[in-house]
């Protein structure tokens, strides 16, 4: 576990243990980041994770997964970054900028721009008019969003991060060109696998080209959509071969989208996840054919399930609530203690409501890090939840504010 790891391009991890990617939804005016979000990941660096993987970076400030989330294009300044990347690096560990592209996952109120493979809407229940209706991508859209990730993952490198992970899960941009579910395309972007995985070989391909061979290039896949007819393990076995051929350092499985939350441990297609390590069972089939290490995340948070996923062959295990809810867990482990990770699990009817309030939960207690109060609270899930909503109204106001400007 506390070993170190010598990646495909010859950088180094300093120990297994990974703090996985979560939407802090903390940005600054602008969409940049500032001192709330600098103070979080330092309290990660000073924690011990050997790895630490930003929440969603946005290659497109018209397309937001959330009116707080942190945007970096080709012409944004670079030093509120580098105080970021700083902070995050402060103990030696190596820090990577997920990037990304919502497509259709993008908030109605917010008033962004929701390109999708297909003109195919969420489907929510009655849920589903909070999300904008998207549009089908031309050839020239798909070609603007392959040169922003390649720009936004060298304004990273600028900036002082040790690498990128491209986002191509959860439902998001790349993950719905990948589902046949929401990319119902006839062109070259879509129908056959290898098609639907074009856009995420093309976008490796041109990150690769703008960074320097040191920096690290990571994708982060789903190990399945757990969707009735939607991106399988078979396919996520087929893509990861189609990744042995390109210089990838590291493939972090996960699973689930917004209408299917795997991620969270609950899934949309009758399937029961594991307890714990969600997706432990998927990434070590998964690792039997990847010629680059494998991560996985989801519902880690005690040492002993983190080191029974490293017994398995799998070569780094993420955690991402266990570490907002004890940040320094690493360290307690290394010295002998067990403290209890988890945030008291929300058990509503209203599914999609219940998600949303775990959310909240998490999200509410990065802030608290963010404002420099380490001491664990347990927050009430509707109060959390209310006061998202009532803060989430706030900086959307000021989000379309923003957009206006720049338009």
């Amino acid at each position: 576990m506390f070993s170190p790891l010598i990646l495909p391009n010859g950088s180094r991890l300093p120990n297994r243990l990974a703090k996985a990617a979560m939407e802090e939804n903390m940005a600054d005016a602008g969409q940049l980041p500032g001192p709330a979000l600098r103070r979080l990941y330092r309290s990660w660096a000073q924690g011990g994770v050997g790895l630490i993987i930003t929440g969603n970076v946005m290659i497109d400030g018209r397309a937001m997964t959330g009116p707080g989330g942190v945007a970096l294009e080709a012409d944004t300044p670079l030093e509120p970054f580098k105080a970021w990347a700083k902070a995050a690096r402060h103990n030696g560990t190596q820090v990577w900028m997920q990037i990304n592209h919502p497509g259709r996952q993008v908030m109605a109120a917010m008033g962004g721009t929701a390109w999708a493979p297909s003109a195919i809407a969420l489907e929510m229940g009655k849920h589903s008019k909070m999300f904008a209706q998207p549009t089908a991508m031309d050839s020239t859209q798909i070609e603007e969003v392959i040169t922003r990730f390649a720009a936004t993952a060298h304004a990273a490198e600028q900036a002082g991060f040790t690498g990128v992970q491209i986002h191509a899960a959860h439902g998001y941009l790349i993950s719905q060109f990948l589902s046949p579910l929401a990319n119902q395309r006839t062109d070259q972007w879509g129908g056959s696998l290898a098609n639907r995985a074009r856009l995420l070989l093309e976008v490796v391909q041109a990150v690769r080209e703008r960074v320097s061979p040191g920096f690290c290039v990571a994708i982060k896949l789903n190990s399945a959509d757990f969707q009735r007819g939607g991106f399988s393990e078979d396919d996520a076995k087929q893509v990861i071969l189609l990744l042995n051929r390109l210089p990838v350092d590291l493939v972090e499985l996960s699973g689930g989208s917004y209408e299917s939350p795997a991620m969270q441990g609950k899934t949309a297609d009758g399937r029961t996840l594991a307890r714990e390590a969600y997706f432990l069972t998927f990434a070590r089939e998964l690792a039997a054919v990847a010629d680059m290490p494998i991560m996985t995340t989801g519902g880690i948070a005690r040492k002993a399930v983190a080191q029974q996923v490293l017994e398995s062959g799998i070569a780094v295990a993420g955690m991402a609530t266990a570490l907002a809810e004890v940040p320094d867990l690493p360290l307690q482990w290394q010295a002998g203690k067990e403290p209890h990770a988890l945030p008291k699990p929300v058990e509503w009817k209203n599914k999609t409501m219940a998600a949303l309030a775990r959310m909240a939960l998490i999200t509410r207690r990065l802030q608290a890090l963010g404002n420099g109060h380490s001491r664990s609270v347990r927050y009430s899930p509707l109060v959390s939840l209310i006061v998202s909503q009532l803060r989430t109204k706030r900086i959307t106001r000021r989000y379309r504010e923003w957009f206006q400007q720049r338009a």
